[in-house]
C-alpha cells in the first residue's frame, strides 16, 4: 500500500498537485473536497435529473500521435472514445445484450437470416449540414467490406454477399444465414460517413452528439455540442475535451487534483485506494474484455506448435489474476471466450500451470535457444509490464529463455501491435462469438493479430454463423474453441474488469460490460451536477 500510495503522490506532484494537498483529500474521507478551481463537489449536492452544459474532461489512456480519424482503422482506446463522439453505427448493444435501433429505426430478418432489412431513420444531419441517406449508410458498409480499406470491421463484413437501397431502407444479402448480424452491425468501427468516408475517411464528419474542433493525436481533442442532433435524449454537454494522458499514474493524480471529471483503465493495484478517496467514484464491471500475449503463428520460432504450447504451459495465469488484477478480473483459457458469452463451452478444460509440459513442449520444439523477445508497453493493458515480468520469470523456470523489450506507448499500436510476431495487447471482447472470432481470427480478418490461418477453425465459424438451432450452433462453437486453445498462437491468462472512474459530480453512469467508459457513451448519457 506504501507503495501505491508513493506512486500516486509521484504523479501528483507532475501535474502540480502538491504532496500535502494530495494527502489532504486522500485522507479527508467523508469530509467537503477542496474547492478553488478543481472540478469535485460536496457530497450531496448532486442533481437528480439531467442537466445542461459544461464541458466534459476526459483524461485517457491508450492514444498516440499516430491516431486518425478513420474510424475503421480504431484500434486503440482514445481513438475508439473520439469516434463516440462524432459517430453513429445504425444500431448499439445495450448494457444488458439487447440490440438498440440508432441510425436504424428498426430491423427484421427472414425466416433462415439471409436477408436483413434495416429501416433508416429519416430526417439526420451530417455535421457538415448535409441529409444523412441511405446511400451514405451502403457506402459505410462498402467501404468496410473493402480489404483496402484495412478496416477493424472487414472480418465480420465477410459473408455478406450483397449490400443495397431499397427505398429507405438496406437491406443485407447474406451467403449463409447470420441470426447475429445486428450484433455485427453495432460494431464501433462502422461509424456512418457522407459517402460512407471514401473521399476522405479522416475527415470526423458523422452524426453524432459532437462535433470535432480540434484534433491532435496524442495530445487533446475537442469538441462542441452539435445543435442539430438527432437525439435529443443525449449529449448534455456543451462540449467534450479529450486528453491523452498515456501515463497510469499521471491519469489518476488528474481525476484527484481535479484537472478531468473521469478517467479510463484505472490501474488494478490502484483501484481499491483511489475508490476510497474523496469526491471519487469507481466503477468495475466484468465483460468479455481480456489481456493477451500474441504470437504469429506463421513466424519463426511461433510457427512451431511444441514453442507455442510450451508458452502457454509455462505462464501462471492465478498468480496474473492475483497480482496484476487484484481480484478485478478472472482467469482466462487462452481463447477469447469467457461465460459471459451466452454460447459459452463450459466443457472446455482449464489449461494449467505446468511447467514440466512447458519444459517437455520446448525441448520438442527443437528451438536453439536463443532469447524469444516479448515486446510490452506501459499501455498495453494496465500492469502489462509487470504481468510481462511474471510471465518471463515462469517461463525462464521451465527453461524457455523468454526476454523482455519494453517499447514507448507512442507508435505502440501502429509499429508493434499487429506487426512483430510476439507482443502484449488487449481486447475488449465483443457481444457474440461470431463478431469475436470474426474480427480477430478468421483466416481473412484484418485484425488477425496471431495470423491465425486454420480452414476447420474457419469453417466451424460460418458453419456456427448459418446454424439457427442454439444447441448445435454452441457446439460448433466449441469444437472452433478447441482448435484455437490447441493450435492458435493467442495466450489468454487473464478477463479484466473495465475500471473507470469519475468525480463525484459526474451523474448518470450505467454499468456496461461491453467495453469501457459505457461502451464509450459516458459523453452521451451522462450529465455534471
Amino acid at each position: 500500500m506504501k507503495e501505491v500510495l508513493n506512486e500516486l503522490l509521484d504523479g501528483a506532484e507532475s501535474i502540480g498537485l502538491s504532496r500535502r494537498a494530495f494527502l489532504g483529500r486522500v485522507s479527508a474521507l467523508g469530509l467537503v473536497a477542496a474547492l478553488g478551481g478543481t472540478l469535485v463537489a460536496p457530497k450531496g449536492a448532486l442533481a437528480q435529473e439531467p442537466t445542461k452544459g459544461g464541458i466534459l474532461k476526459m483524461g485517457l489512456g491508450g492514444g498516440e500521435s499516430t491516431d486518425t480519424l478513420d474510424p475503421g482503422l480504431a484500434d486503440g482506446p482514445v481513438a475508439f472514445a473520439v469516434n463516440r463522439q462524432w459517430g453513429d453505427t445504425i444500431v448499439n448493444v445495450g448494457a444488458t445484450n439487447e440490440i438498440e435501433p440508432r441510425l436504424a429505426e428498426s430491423f427484421e430478418g427472414n425466416a433462415d437470416a439471409t436477408v436483413w432489412t434495416f429501416k433508416i431513420r429519416e430526417g439526420v444531419k451530417f455535421h457538415d449540414g448535409s441529409p444523412m441517406t441511405v446511400d451514405d449508410v451502403v457506402a459505410t458498409f462498402k467501404r468496410h467490406s473493402d480489404e483496402n480499406a484495412k478496416s477493424g470491421a472487414f472480418g465480420i463484413m465477410q459473408g455478406i454477399a450483397d449490400i443495397k437501397a431499397d427505398g429507405g431502407n438496406v437491406v443485407f444479402t447474406l451467403s449463409t444465414g447470420n441470426a447475429d448480424l445486428p450484433y455485427l452491425l453495432a460494431d464501433y468501427h462502422l461509424v456512418v460517413q457522407p459517402k460512407g468516408g471514401v473521399d476522405n475517411p479522416n475527415a470526423g464528419i458523422g452524426t453524432g452528439p459532437y462535433k470535432i474542433t480540434s484534433s491532435e493525436p496524442g495530445v487533446r481533442y475537442a469538441f462542441e455540442k452539435f445543435a442539430e442532433d438527432w437525439d435529443t435524449a443525449r449529449g448534455h454537454y456543451d462540449g467534450v475535451e479529450i486528453l491523452v494522458i498515456n501515463d497510469n499514474t499521471a491519469r489518476t493524480s488528474a481525476l484527484q487534483a481535479g484537472q478531468v471529471h473521469v478517467i479510463n483503465r484505472v490501474d488494478p493495484k490502484v483501484a481499491k485506494l483511489l475508490g476510497q478517496a474523496p469526491g471519487v467514484v469507481l466503477h468495475h464491471v466484468a465483460g468479455r474484455g481480456h489481456y493477451v500475449f500474441i504470437m504469429h503463428c506463421n513466424t519463426a520460432p511461433f510457427d512451431n506448435k511444441d514453442l507455442r504450447l510450451a508458452l502457454k504451459y509455462s505462464i501462471d495465469r492465478q498468480e496474473m489474476v492475483d497480482k496484476i488484477l487484484d481480484g478485478f478480473g478472472s482467469i482466462g483459457n487462452d481463447i477469447p471466450i469467457n461465460a459471459a458469452y451466452p454460447l459459452f463451452d463450459e466443457t472446455l478444460e482449464q489449461r494449467p500451470f505446468d511447467l514440466a509440459k512447458a519444459t517437455e513442449h520446448y525441448k520438442a520444439s527443437g528451438h536453439d535457444g536463443s532469447p524469444i523477445e516479448l515486446l510490452v508497453a506501459p499501455g498495453a493493458f494496465p500492469g502489462a509490464v509487470d504481468a510481462a515480468a511474471l510471465f518471463q520469470q515462469t517461463a525462464n523456470k521451465a527453461g524457455i529463455p523468454l526476454a523482455i523489450k519494453q517499447v514507448p506507448d507512442d507508435g505502440y499500436w501502429s509499429d508493434v501491435w499487429n506487426v512483430k510476431p510476439f507482443c502484449a495487447s488487449y481486447w475488449g471482447g465483443r457481444p457474440v462469438q461470431d463478431q469475436m472470432y470474426s474480427t480477430a481470427y478468421l483466416s481473412t480478418a484484418d485484425w488477425n493479430d496471431t495470423k491465425f490461418f486454420n480452414k476447420e477453425f474457419d469453417d466451424l465459424v460460418l458453419a456456427a454463423r448459418a446454424e439457427l438451432d442454439h444447441a448445435k450452433r454452441k457446439e460448433l462453437y466449441g469444437k472452433a474453441a478447441r482448435i484455437l486453445w490447441e493450435e492458435g498462437g493467442v495466450i489468454c491468462p487473464m478477463f479484466n474488469d473495465f475500471i473507470d472512474a469519475h468525480g463525484e459530480t459526474l451523474q448518470g453512469w450505467i454499468e456496461d460490460p461491453n467495453l469501457e467508459l459505457m461502451n464509450g457513451f459516458v459523453s452521451a448519457k451522462t450529465w455534471l451536477a
